[in-house]
């Protein structure tokens, strides 16, 4: 058994050099956003119990763990990576060194890295999708670069000085282009942009995936993906141990196919999608998310596609809140262009009824300054503000 070490995730070598130590040592990482206010990372520790804190220069307070006694690891144990799930409750996902190095011989696999090849990661480092870029670097020994945050023009700078792969989020790819890049792994949130260049892949996958295990809506090599009642399960070798107590032991998520009790390992991800017969996933969007109205279902990802298209539309995100009538009735949160008349209910239901359902056409409009988004930018529907608009 082995200590847990949280670490401020603050992008930059001495982080690395920190997870490298620790890995050395035989001991696992927890990572901590140094972003989130001190209330926020108090309520985590005290869920997660670490032993030991790595401020990396203060950039988390060195009290934070006054009065935690801290709880072991298992043995195996390589990350313990902190998230809200759906319930905003923290959590953290066991992922161990074995489930690190299958997911990142996968993505290596998949797109034909050799050592030549050089990672660049400039997402946060608290978040899979940024700290998988440092995992698989170090896992197969290729070339990492990482940076303090995302900035385009550090972005630009390393492309030119010979990084060859990264992953990166819709918003940043808009910046910064795939140009110069072998590939660029995106993933993070929901891609509203049709054709990406060739270079670019789609990925899809969890935190307790160990990260992207479905790549252009193809499963990773020894990955499998099942749907039942509409909802995509996982079986891999990149999958979470499970999620840790506060004892040090670990809660498995691991289980049987209910139509199949004598399977084992598979995880219900909480993803609404569909496998076709040729193996080809397509992912809905959350379960959770799903609005229904008047017996009718809706994903508010499609709703989101067409209005974000709409010119007076700058940021759109689509919910379902109570309705006597209909159960639910489907909401927009716009964010207007500023330069242009905000858009109008009517707007919004002309243009989704002519490419969805008539029910599938907002039956609210809410303008709003912002979205709440987590940061690699998914809009936090659960945050949607309540209050009518003026």
């Amino acid at each position: 058994m082995g200590a847990l070490v949280a670490v401020a995730a603050r992008g930059g070598p001495g982080f690395v050099e920190v997870l490298r130590r620790t890995w050395d040592d035989g001991d696992a990482v927890l990572p901590l956003d140094p972003r989130l206010p001190a209330p926020v990372l108090r309520r985590l520790v005290t869920v997660l119990q670490p032993t030991t804190l790595e401020t990396l220069g203060g950039t988390v307070d060195p009290a934070l763990l006054d009065g935690i006694d801290g709880t072991r690891t298992l043995d195996g144990d390589a990350l313990v990576v902190p998230t809200s799930g759906t319930t905003g409750e923290p959590k953290g996902v066991v992922l161990t060194h074995d489930a690190l190095a299958a997911h990142a011989a996968a993505v290596h696999d998949h797109l034909g890295a050799t050592s030549s090849d050089r990672w660049l990661a400039c997402l946060p480092l608290a978040h899979i999708g940024g700290l998988g870029v440092v995992v698989r670097a170090l896992v197969d020994g290729l070339g990492l670069e990482v940076h303090r945050g995302f900035d385009a023009g550090a972005v630009a700078g390393a492309r030119e000085a010979g990084a060859t792969l990264t992953s990166l989020v819709p918003t940043a790819l808009d910046r910064v282009g795939a140009d110069g890049f072998r590939w660029v792994v995106l993933g993070g949130s929901a891609d509203t942009v049709a054709r990406r260049p060739a270079n670019v892949v789609r990925t899809w996958g969890l935190t307790e995936t160990g990260g992207g295990v479905v790549y252009d809506g193809r499963p990773l090599a020894g990955v499998e993906v099942a749907e039942v009642d509409g909802e995509l399960w996982v079986r891999s070798p990149t999958l979470a141990r499970g999620v840790r107590r506060a004892d040090g032991s670990t809660r498995d998520l691991r289980r049987p196919l209910p139509h199949d009790r004598g399977s084992t390992g598979w995880l219900a991800t909480g993803d609404a999608g569909e496998v076709a017969a040729d193996g080809t996933v397509t992912v809905r969007g959350r379960t959770d998310d799903m609005v229904v109205t008047g017996g009718e279902n809706v994903w508010p990802d499609a709703v989101e596609a067409v209005l974000r298209r709409l010119p007076a539309v700058d940021q759109v995100a689509v919910a379902g809140r109570p309705d006597p009538e209909w159960g639910q009735r489907v909401v927009a949160w716009v964010v207007p262009v500023d330069h242009r008349p905000p858009p109008t209910l009517d707007g919004l239901r002309a243009a989704a009824r002519a490419e969805l359902p008539a029910y599938a056409a907002p039956r609210e409009l809410r303008l709003v300054d912002h979205l709440p988004r987590t940061p690699l930018g998914k809009v936090r529907r659960a945050d949607l503000p309540d209050a009518a608009p003026d």
